[in-house]
C-alpha cells in the first residue's frame, strides 16, 4: 500500500497545524493511502553548519529526528510538511529540520509527491507556503496543488475547524496527492537526469 509521511513542524503537538494535517491525512486514508504523522517536538533543532560530514557518512552530524526519518524515506511515496506561520515564515524548527533532511537525504526524495500546509491566525501564509515549496522544487519532487493555496486560519484548533474553505482545501489536497501517487507509483518512465552541473557566479 502507498504511504505518505506528514511532518508537523509546530511546537504544539495537536494545535492548528496538526488539525490541518489531520484533514489531509483523512482524505489520503479515504483514498487508500496509508499515513504516518511525525511531530518534530518542542526541543531546539540544530541548523545545518555546512560541515558536509553527511557526504562522508550518509547521515547528519547532529543525531536527532532528521537521522531517524531520513533513512526511512524510501518507505514513503509522498511527504506533506506542515508549519505554523511566524513572522510571515515557517517555524524556525521546521526550517532547521528540513535544511538538514533535504541536504542529507535528497536522493531519497526525488520523484515523490510533495505538499506544504501552513496555518496562521491572519497574514503571512503565502510567504510561508512559498518558502516550504522551495524544498520540494530543488529536489525533483512532484508538488501537489489544491483548490487554493494550502492554508488554514485560526487562533486555535476550534477556529481552524470552522474554516470550511481551509479544511476543504486540505481534503482536496489529500485527494489530489492520492491520485498522483496511484498514477506514478511504479515510476517506470521516471526520467534519467543529466549529471548535476554546479555553477558558481564568481570566476
Amino acid at each position: 500500500m502507498s504511504k505518505v509521511v506528514l511532518i508537523n513542524g509546530s511546537p504544539n503537538a495537536e494545535g492548528c497545524t496538526f488539525t490541518a494535517l489531520s484533514e489531509v491525512a483523512g482524505a489520503l486514508n479515504a483514498n487508500g493511502v496509508e499515513t504516518e504523522m511525525v511531530w518534530i517536538g518542542k526541543k531546539p533543532i540544530a541548523g545545518c553548519i555546512a560541515c558536509r560530514k553527511c557526504f562522508e557518512t550518509g547521515k547528519c552530524v547532529f543525531d536527532d529526528g532528521v537521522n531517524e526519518l531520513g533513512p526511512r524515506l524510501d518507505e514513503f511515496d509522498g511527504i506533506v510538511v506542515g508549519s505554523p506561520v511566524y513572522y510571515a515564515g515557517p517555524s524556525g524548527q521546521i526550517c532547521c529540520f528540513l535544511d538538514r533532511l533535504f541536504y542529507t537525504y535528497s536522493k531519497k526524495l526525488a520523484g515523490k509527491a510533495a505538499a506544504a500546509v501552513v496555518s496562521c491566525r491572519r497574514g503571512g501564509a503565502s510567504a510561508a507556503f512559498d518558502r516550504l515549496n522551495k524544498y520540494f522544487t530543488i529536489c525533483n519532487m512532484n508538488v501537489v496543488g489544491s483548490q487554493y493555496w494550502n492554508q488554514v486560519h485560526g487562533q486555535c484548533p476550534d477556529d481552524v475547524r470552522k474554516d470550511a474553505e481551509g479544511l476543504q482545501t486540505m481534503r482536496t489536497l489529500g485527494q489530489n496527492m492520492a491520485w498522483l501517487i496511484k498514477h506514478t507509483a511504479d515510476r517506470l518512465d521516471y526520467p534519467v537526469h543529466e549529471s548535476f552541473s554546479r555553477t558558481n557566479f564568481i570566476r
